[in-house]
C-alpha cells in the first residue's frame, strides 16, 4: 500500500484536489493523508482589521480565531466524509508550524504529494505557477502531482523525453508510483533539432525500457524549439491528459532569463503534472 499525501489549506480548500486525490488513492487502494497547512502565522483575515481606535482589540481576535478553528474544522470534515463515500483509507495531519518546512518535512516518508497548482497559503491569489509550488518544488523529497483548479478523470498520460537520466527517472517514478493509470493512453513526446532523425534518444535502450512498462505507448518526435514544440503539440490534448516530467531545478540566475519546462506548463496548459527529479 503507498503513502499519498494531498497538502490542503483549510481556510480556502480546494475540493477539485480533495477528488483529485482521493480518485487516484481509490484507484491505487493507496493510504491518503491529508496535510492541512495550519500555519500558525495564516489567518483568514488581515492584521489590520484587528485594530481600532485604541488599539489592537482582542475581543474582535478572538472572535475571527474561532471562525478560523470552524472553517478548518469543516474542511477536515469535507475530506473525511470523501474519503468515507469512496471507501479510502485516510488519516489526516494538522501542521502548525511554518506550512513550506513541514510540507517538505512530511514529503520524506510519503510515495507523492498532491497539491493544487493555485495553493499560495496567503490571503492572495496568483497565477500558476505560485510563489510556494515553486518553492516547494525546489525542494521536496517525493514525486509532485501538481493539479489544476478543476477535476478531470485522467484518460491519458503524455511522458516528456527528453534522453537526460531525469527525464527517465520521472517515467521510471511515474511507473511505479501511478501504475494503474498505465491501462490509460500513453504517448512518449521528445524535441530534436531541426535535421535531426526521427528516433527518440538512445532509440533502442529507451524502447527496450518502455516495453517493459509501457508496452503499448506510441512515440511522437517534434523538432524546434523545445517549449515551442511541446505548447503547440499539446494544443490538441484535452484537460484529461496528464503530463509527466523530470528535473525542475535550475539555478536562480538562469531562470531570470528563461522559466522552468514545469513552470510554462503550469502557465499554459490546465492539466495535471507529474514532476520528479533526481538529487
Amino acid at each position: 500500500m503507498k503513502k499519498i499525501l494531498v497538502a490542503l489549506d483549510g481556510l480556502k480548500l480546494s475540493k477539485p484536489t480533495i477528488q483529485y486525490a482521493v480518485s487516484i488513492a481509490a484507484k491505487h487502494r493507496a493510504h491518503l493523508v491529508a496535510v492541512f497547512l495550519d500555519d500558525v502565522t495564516y489567518h483568514s483575515y488581515k492584521i489590520f482589521e484587528l485594530v481600532g481606535p485604541e488599539g489592537v482589540q482582542e475581543e474582535k481576535r478572538t472572535r475571527l480565531e474561532e471562525g478560523d478553528i470552524g472553517m478548518r474544522s469543516v474542511a477536515a470534515q469535507q475530506f473525511t466524509t470523501a474519503c468515507d463515500n469512496a471507501s479510502v483509507d485516510y488519516s489526516v495531519h494538522h501542521d502548525r508550524n511554518i506550512a513550506l518546512q513541514e510540507l517538505i518535512h512530511e514529503s520524506i516518508y510519503a510515495d507523492l504529494l498532491i497539491i493544487s497548482e493555485q495553493e499560495t497559503l496567503t490571503h492572495y491569489t496568483e497565477n500558476p505557477p505560485t510563489r510556494f509550488v515553486r518553492d516547494l518544488l525546489e525542494s521536496v523529497q517525493c514525486p509532485v502531482l501538481v493539479v489544476p483548479d478543476h477535476f478531470k478523470a485522467i484518460k491519458k498520460v503524455c511522458l516528456l523525453f527528453d534522453g537526460e537520466p531525469s527525464s527517465v527517472f520521472a517515467v521510471r517514478m511515474f511507473g511505479y508510483t501511478l501504475a494503474e493509470l498505465i491501462d490509460s493512453e500513453v504517448e512518449v513526446v521528445t524535441v530534436k533539432k531541426p535535421g535531426l532523425s526521427g528516433h527518440v534518444p538512445d532509440n533502442h535502450l529507451m524502447k527496450e525500457f518502455m516495453k517493459r512498462h509501457f508496452a503499448t505507448a506510441r512515440y511522437v518526435v517534434l523538432h524546434g524549439d523545445p517549449e515551442t514544440e511541446i505548447l503547440r503539440h499539446l494544443r490538441s490534448f484535452g484537460e484529461d491528459t496528464l503530463l509527466v516530467l523530470g528535473a525542475y531545478r535550475r539555478g536562480m540566475v538562469s531562470r531570470w532569463f528563461r522559466p522552468s519546462m514545469a513552470d510554462l506548463l503550469m502557465m499554459e496548459k490546465k492539466m495535471p503534472l507529474f514532476i520528479a527529479h533526481n538529487k
